[in-house]
């Protein structure tokens, strides 16, 4: 199970016609019973944020932070649409409001797919009493709400985190456009826990820092990404700081099947910087060595060139000095000391050559560390995106 583990949620995910294939395309995540609950968010930080962003961000400061639903379709971003988009995005709330008898203002609105392509509005508007007659709160209703967000994603994205006296379930959906500060994902988090609303949005904050936001494939920031999360407070009360752990690792664990899945990988690494001389360095080492087209590259070569990535750390604008960098593949060290050290080149290539693989950077200036979650880049990547799709 997925967003329906915890307790007090139903969900289900219907074919509305937005996606012409007849796929899944339409899915709603609510409360059990109907009513506002507990609710934060974290947003893109593209400034041409689409429409059920903008909308999505007003419902939850008008409420203080409280939801009763979030609605999400796939196969359209709703983005750069214009007055007609931002009217399709509040028609959608009010169709499934009005079907659950909630507030507009507590229902959030998530769209993902083409930029620049009006939503059927239509349809959506056809298929939402349908849509809220078939929520569920079994294994197979999470379920089909975790299909019906897909795009080019290959399968489902779900996890479940056991906690003591409470439970997070999530879903998530993403395969390109996934650069630090979110991707172009969705993903929504549900929680039995009992916490207030400034409580719960710290919490997320904390969990996405530590998780979406150090996951990068190809460097672009959507106008879309949203992270959800409801609370039913049906759990016990809980300490921020434990729910912070089992929202980071639910994060963490979708975070990984996005990279997984992400568009033409073959192979997940991730990029450890150590010894750097402050958090902000080790994070910006790191991300210039997960973000740069060369080494991912000679990860989908599996070829362990250890020159493209210590020139990404030269360049990162990181605190920096050659003679003290160490650089290894796995177990396998292959420089140290301003030069190549000698090594098993063959066995450092084979394993390159594992699904998931570790890259470890020591610049030997401090005790700051930071781990960035990155993919390869080959052409099955080109091939999704040299046309529209």
């Amino acid at each position: 199970m997925s967003v329906t583990a915890p307790r007090g949620f139903r969900a289900t995910g219907v074919a509305a016609g937005v996606k012409e294939s007849g796929a899944l395309d339409l899915a709603l995540v609510a409360a059990d019973p109907a009513g506002p609950v507990s609710a934060a968010a974290t947003f893109t930080t593209n400034r041409a944020a689409a429409a059920p962003v903008r909308l999505s961000q007003a419902h939850l400061r008008t409420t203080g932070g409280r939801a009763s639903a979030i609605v999400l379709n796939s196969g359209c971003a709703n983005a750069a649409t214009g007055a007609a988009g931002d009217a399709a995005a509040r028609t959608t709330a009010a169709a499934v409001a009005a079907g659950l008898g909630v507030a507009v203002e507590t229902v959030l609105v998530c769209s993902t797919g083409l930029i620049g392509i009006q939503l059927p509005l239509g349809r959506v508007e056809a298929a939402v009493p349908g849509l809220v007659s078939r929520l569920g709160t079994g294994r197979e209703d999470g379920g089909l709400a975790a299909e019906a967000i897909l795009t080019t994603d290959t399968h489902r994205k779900e996890v479940v985190v056991e906690a003591a006296g409470f439970r997070v379930g999530g879903m998530a959906k993403g395969a390109g456009m996934i650069a630090p500060n979110m991707a172009t994902m969705l993903a929504v988090l549900t929680t039995d826990a009992h916490v207030a609303p400034d409580v719960l949005a710290e919490s997320l904050r904390r969990a996405v820092r530590a998780s979406f936001n150090e996951l990068t494939v190809d460097g672009c920031t959507s106008t879309n990404d949203t992270v959800a999360v409801l609370a039913s407070g049906l759990g016990d009360a809980v300490a921020p700081d434990a729910l912070t752990e089992a929202l980071t690792s639910a994060c963490a664990d979708l975070a990984f099947q996005l990279a997984e899945d992400a568009e033409g990988t073959t192979r997940v690494a991730r990029v450890h910087v150590l010894g750097a001389k402050s958090d902000a360095d080790a994070r910006r080492a790191a991300r210039a060595v997960a973000e740069s087209n060369l080494v991912k590259t000679s990860l989908y070569g599996a070829d362990p060139y250890w020159g493209r990535i210590v020139s990404e750390l030269g360049a990162s604008g990181a605190a920096f000095d050659l003679d003290r960098v160490r650089v290894s593949y796995g177990e396998t060290l292959v420089f140290e000391r301003g030069t190549e050290v000698a090594h098993d080149r063959d066995a450092a290539a084979r394993y390159l050559s594992a699904p998931v693989v570790e890259v470890s950077c020591d610049l030997g200036l401090g005790t700051a560390h930071a781990t960035v979650l990155t993919t390869d880049l080959g052409p099955g990547y080109i091939e999704e995106n040299m046309r529209t799709s």
